[in-house]
């Protein structure tokens, strides 16, 4: 019953505009020769009247086929555009030419501009109808969300951003009403888009946003770099407005720009740089057709690795993990994704000396990327032990293990806190470089480190932990107001990692340029406010003091150190620091028998083998 009733509508619907086409057929013809006379009606030769009198039948038959060829009765006029206006004018002006075919065919005589006046007089009477519909709805559609309207300000004048307002000025069910475009292009200020001003460049969101009573705030700059998105960000987070952006510039080339695209502004945006782009596909050759084992495979830095890998067709990838819960979610993951990769998944420690070496000789991987490790600073800090058997004997066992059974590259994801470390994590991994180091020199394979900072959204990172507070009402807790960090997203973090693998020539130390440190308390208060909440209002944030082992700042690199740089101006070489081999064997057998027998002078005893190394109580 109700496809019926629709096929009546849209039947009644094409029969009002034929008859509105005929009517306006007949009107364009007679009024051509008005106008062509000056609507001097006594002017008029009878015989110009006759003839097209006469010729009307065609006129109108040869009209009515043009308009249905070119789609005229078949687009939804309520959405008409620039190409239901190019099919008007191009049907209406082919409709004269073929009148004026047949008239002379006919034999009829009209003056020349007749052709002229009759074929500007279709488009104008035919677009009048078309268009007519959709001013109607868009009357009907502002009076209908008049009341319940969300005010909103556009942030960029440029495709994007009219791509945005025309979807929302012509969709019915939008409650989104614009009522500021912001551009920092000076020649666009007071100009109009689609009947909305261009009020001002960034400096003017706040004053606007008030004097329009502002909602919502949508970025519409997709070629725009993090470090812009963060400064608007941060103006704009004085309105204590809704804030949207659009994904990516890929958008607006794949023509994907609309309201459905748009998303919450991020924390990534905050970084106050650009995501990394890395071209994986030329430095991953060396992974193509290769045994790969990465060992934390299923952590953050781990299960990242293994999907980039698997997307470049390793011969083998190996995934160990002593935690089988994650394992398991990468495997599956990559079995779904990557139905014909030829993966293993093992359980295991890289404690475990006879495990690791049976895993090796086994499985002969030939590129090895190391990132087992226990990373938490205040835990490790408790459970010192700990830290050292996992991160340093587990690196050791690791290490030897690849160097006795042929791998060709060794890979150990280090960490910033290694530098003047004030914490046993730090210290840990200080020791773990020195073993890559001196393993280097003895072996074959090529062992390296790669160093970075904190990795947005990694587990224990301190992102979740604010979202968690927020979405608990706060307080959210920074430990510091000073405190700063240089923060990585996971996949930037990786593809480096994997380019310094490539770079690697055995015993360097890579160092990955984190862009501008952030601020956590900025961190915190931005992400407060993203979250639709206002800072010290709704949600506290509240300073608890620095944890166990926890520093103001990360440093990424020793000052004896010095730096080269590599092909890619985001990685560089840190200098090996000569150290006393022989002594430094001696004091991890030391350490080793320390930890194994639970001594409390384990610090102490890191302290010898790490100068730098300054504990905090």
């Amino acid at each position: 019953m109700k496809k019926i009733e629709l096929n009546y509508k849209l039947v009644t619907r094409r029969a009002f505009l034929v008859a509105y086409d005929i009517i306006a057929v007949c009107c364009s013809n007679f009024l051509a020769l008005l106008l062509r006379f000056e609507f001097r009606l006594d002017d008029i030769p009878g015989y110009f009247i006759d003839a097209v009198w006469e010729h009307l039948p065609v006129s109108i038959l040869i009209t009515l086929l043009l308009f249905y060829f070119f789609r005229l009765y078949h687009s939804l006029w309520a959405y008409a555009g620039v190409s239901e206006m190019q099919n008007i004018v191009v049907a209406s002006f082919a409709s004269a030419a073929l009148q004026g075919v047949t008239l002379f065919v006919f034999d009829r005589d009209v003056p020349k501009s007749y052709y002229f006046f009759n074929a500007f007089l279709l488009v104008g009477a035919t677009m009048m109808s078309r268009f007519a519909y959709r001013f109607a709805r868009e009357k009907r559609r502002r009076r209908h969300n008049k009341n319940n309207s969300i005010s909103v300000m556009i942030v960029g004048a440029g495709d994007a951003g009219n791509t945005i307002i025309k979807e929302i000025n012509s969709s019915y069910f939008s409650t989104m009403r614009i009522k500021a475009i912001i551009d920092d292009d000076p020649h666009k200020h007071g100009r109009f888009i689609q009947g909305i001003k261009v009020v001002g460049g960034r400096d003017k969101i706040v004053e606007n946003a008030a004097l329009f009573g502002i909602d919502e705030i949508i970025i519409a700059i997709p070629s725009a770099g993090r470090r812009t998105i963060r400064e608007i960000v941060e103006i704009a987070g004085q309105t204590n407005c809704k804030l949207r952006t659009l994904p990516g510039m890929y958008q607006l080339v794949n023509g994907e720009v609309d309201v459905s695209k748009l998303r919450d502004v991020d924390v990534e945006d905050l970084l106050g740089r650009d995501p990394i782009k890395v071209d994986l596909d030329s430095i991953l050759g060396y992974v193509k057709d290769k045994t790969v084992l990465v060992t934390g495979g299923g952590g953050s830095i781990g299960s990242e690795l293994c999907r980039q890998i698997a997307s470049h067709q390793p011969g083998k990838l190996i995934i160990l993990d002593i935690y089988e819960n994650n394992a398991y979610e990468i495997q599956q993951e990559l079995l779904l994704k990557y139905p014909g990769l030829d993966m293993l998944v093992l359980i295991g420690s890289v404690r475990n000396t006879k495990r690791m070496n049976r895993i090796f000789e086994e499985y002969r991987p030939d590129i090895v990327y190391h990132a087992a490790a226990h990373k938490h600073v205040p835990l490790m800090e408790v459970s010192p032990d700990e830290a050292i058997k996992n991160n340093v004997f587990g690196t050791w066992k690791t290490a030897q293990a690849a160097a006795m059974n042929g791998v060709k590259k060794f890979v150990m994801i280090s960490t910033d806190k290694a530098v003047n470390p004030t914490n046993v994590m730090g210290a840990s991994k200080r020791i773990c470089e020195m073993i890559i180091q001196t393993f280097n020199k003895y072996y074959e394979t090529e062992f390296v480190a790669v160093r970075f900072g904190n990795v947005l959204g990694s587990n224990g990172s301190v992102i979740p932990l604010f979202r968690k507070q927020i979405e608990a009402g706060g307080p959210v807790t920074v430990t510091h107001p000073d405190i700063i960090r240089y923060f990585m997203t996971i996949p930037e973090a990786v593809s480096l990692v994997l380019q310094a693998g490539a770079y690697a020539k055995g015993g360097e130390i890579f160092i990955l340029d984190m862009g501008e440190p952030v601020k956590i308390l900025d961190l915190a208060r931005n992400l407060i406010r993203l979250s639709g909440y206002k800072v010290d209002d709704d949600i506290r944030i509240e300073f608890t003091g620095l944890r166990p082992g926890e520093k103001l700042y990360e440093e990424l690199l020793m000052n004896e150190e010095g730096m080269k740089d590599t092909e890619n101006k985001l990685i560089h070489i840190g200098k090996p620091i000569e150290f006393d081999e022989r002594k430094f064997f001696v004091q991890l057998k030391g350490l080793k028998e320390a930890v194994e027998d639970e001594r409390t002078d384990v610090r102490e005893l890191v302290k010898e083998i790490v100068p730098t190394y300054t504990p905090k109580s």
